[in-house]
């Protein structure tokens, strides 16, 4: 395949555009979507290709959009549901979590919402404690519903053409600090399938379970710790649910130790239940304890100087990784 550097925004949008082009039953509502081409521009000159009929200005209502996504879905159309950042998901868990994951279940089979919600997550914005959190462990606590976390933008076109196409409900989030990363992106068409993790980094002596932008921290922590004399592995699981638990255990088995890095909050979050997964499956493997890294348990402040000491960084985690590896 031949490749070019574009941004995790450019990706995205490649990915929404090529899908609306290739299946007419796929369409965008949301806030700011058509004219400002949202928010963060990602979707910026859309509606002049597919109009106003297919990339939709919704009114302020993220309960209203959301439960037309869930209609429209369940009448043989495929929606994406834009919401402008993901501490608004509180206003559509309804729709999410007793509708669209269950419609399938409750009709028998005989219903399903294949539909996409597509928001934002990352604290470092300076958007204070409402545009600020990462709250992907609220969607992925729930059956029924999938849930991608991309960190490249490699991965983010690959993920999100496999969750249009999906025929559940799947929500993707996307770190709002990364849409100007750039990465290579095949220019031919491909998909990533759904529940597979990527080792993006081979390493040892130790695994570092890392999701979104967590991703590259722990890749700059990897660095460090090679000149250290530490050899990491860098492992993403692309998705929470389905969550490839046997490349995580794999790898943790190969390296005896293992860190888990996430920005959601520490407390009942994606770390817990990716430490649990290790734990568990690579215990006689293990040398020392799983330990894991989220976002400190507090309101995310305004403070640029205290907002960036309650999300994880490269320092916390080589510091960790000294201690388990013994060489602290």
């Amino acid at each position: 395949m031949s490749t070019r550097e574009i941004t995790f925004a450019q990706a995205i949008r490649e990915a929404l555009v090529e899908e609306m082009r290739r299946d007419e039953r796929v369409f965008i509502i949301g806030e700011d979507v058509a004219e400002a081409g949202t928010v963060f521009k990602v979707l910026v000159g859309m509606v002049d290709e597919f109009g106003p009929q297919r990339v939709i200005d919704s009114p302020i209502s993220e309960a209203g959009i959301a439960g037309l996504g869930v209609g429209a879905a369940m009448t043989g159309m495929r929606p994406v549901v834009d919401i402008m950042f993901g501490d608004f998901t509180t206003l559509v868990m309804d729709q999410m979590v007793n509708q669209a994951a269950k419609i399938h279940y409750m009709s028998g089979g005989k219903l399903k919402a294949p539909m996409v919600l597509r928001t934002t997550m990352g604290a470092s914005r300076r958007s204070a404690a409402q545009h600020s959190q990462s709250l992907h462990a609220w969607l992925s606590h729930i059956p029924g519903l999938k849930v991608a976390i991309p960190s490249t933008p490699y991965d983010a076109k690959g993920l999100m053409k496999s969750a249009i196409r999906d025929d559940n409900p799947v929500a993707i989030y996307e770190d709002k600090m990364m849409y100007q990363l750039k990465g290579p992106v095949p220019e031919e068409e491909y998909l990533i399938p759904l529940g597979v993790a990527d080792i993006k980094r081979a390493g040892d002596d130790i695994t570092l379970v890392a999701t979104s932008s967590m991703v590259h921290v722990a890749l700059d922590a990897a660095t460090t710790l090679a000149e250290m004399g530490i050899s990491a592995e860098v492992v993403d699981p692309r998705t929470t649910v389905p969550l490839d638990k046997e490349t995580l255990i794999r790898s943790a088995k190969k390296t005896s130790r293992a860190i888990v890095i996430d920005e959601g909050y520490e407390q009942y979050g994606v770390t817990a239940e990716i430490a649990s997964v290790i734990a568990d499956g690579a215990f006689y493997y293990l040398d020392a304890p799983v330990k894991r890294i989220g976002a400190m348990n507090v309101p995310i402040p305004f403070s640029p100087a205290l907002e960036d000491l309650t999300i994880p960084n490269a320092e916390g985690v080589i510091a960790m990784a000294k201690a388990l590896c013994g060489k602290a």
